[in-house]
């Protein structure tokens, strides 16, 4: 796995200086060597909460909802509708502050094939991290380094962070996720109801901004299935008229 600054981030440090930190990480991240570049719609990263509260049986519903969602119709059309580019999709699991790992490495989707592949690799993924605190921060952190260093360039960029409560851990999350609004990365969040009532207040007010932004919510882990679905339907297939202009980029960088 790709790793920087893992220890650069403390919680003793302000959150202006930690903007500035993360804005500079991310800036710098690309290698500087020629590199692989695929132009697509949207740069999806979908962020699954394993903290401590969530138990095995939640684990498998978060992950049968995401793998059932790209197996549904609805969604193979929504990625249909972004053309012949499709978008690009891999999913982290996290928990505490350097707590974060991916799954699903990026992978481009564009027909049903592609999606049936990305919908199994979701539904075999195991539980990759035991339990741990919440902190949302490592989680942005962690996504928008993801995001700087895979090989995709997407007209959209979209954290999709899915968790049950407010960050116990880190420092505050609306640093990184003012970071990433700056970076032209949409943070989207699915706020679980079921261990604390009035997390969708924190998570609308503290996570998710930038072009677009949106929360919904799942009463418990039974309802993760039909949310995630929704979600993934409304993220995917914004109005062609709403996205932001293409930036194309050469097929290799130096």
């Amino acid at each position: 796995m790709r790793r920087f600054g893992r220890h650069l981030v403390s919680t003793r440090r302000t959150p202006l200086l930690v903007l500035c930190l993360v804005m500079l990480q991310v800036l710098s991240a690309r290698p500087a060597g020629a590199q692989e570049v695929s132009n697509v719609d949207l740069e999806l990263m979908l962020a699954v909460d394993v903290s401590s509260s969530v138990n095995l049986e939640e684990f498998e519903l978060q992950m049968r909802g995401l793998s059932d969602a790209f197996r549904h119709p609805a969604v193979l059309a929504a990625i249909q509708s972004t053309g012949r580019t499709g978008i690009a999709v891999s999913v982290m699991q996290w928990s505490d502050e350097f707590k974060q790992t991916v799954v699903v490495d990026w992978m481009p989707v564009h027909d049903e094939r592609s999606v049936l592949t990305l919908a199994r690799r979701i539904r075999n993924a195991p539980r990759a991290i035991s339990g741990g605190q919440t902190a949302i921060s490592g989680a942005l952190r962690f996504a928008l380094e993801e995001i700087a260093l895979n090989r995709f360039n997407g007209r959209r960029k979209v954290i999709d962070l899915s968790g049950d409560g407010r960050a116990n851990a880190g420092i505050h999350p609306m640093p990184f996720r003012d970071s990433a609004v700056l970076q032209g990365v949409t943070v989207n969040g699915l706020a679980i109801l079921n261990e604390e009532p009035f997390v969708d207040s924190y998570y609308r007010y503290s996570v998710i901004g930038g072009t677009g932004a949106f929360l919904m919510t799942a009463t418990d882990y039974e309802d993760f299935a039909q949310a995630i679905l929704e979600k993934l339907i409304k993220e995917i297939d914004v109005p062609f008229a709403e996205r932001p202009p293409a930036t194309v980029h050469a097929a290799r960088i130096e």
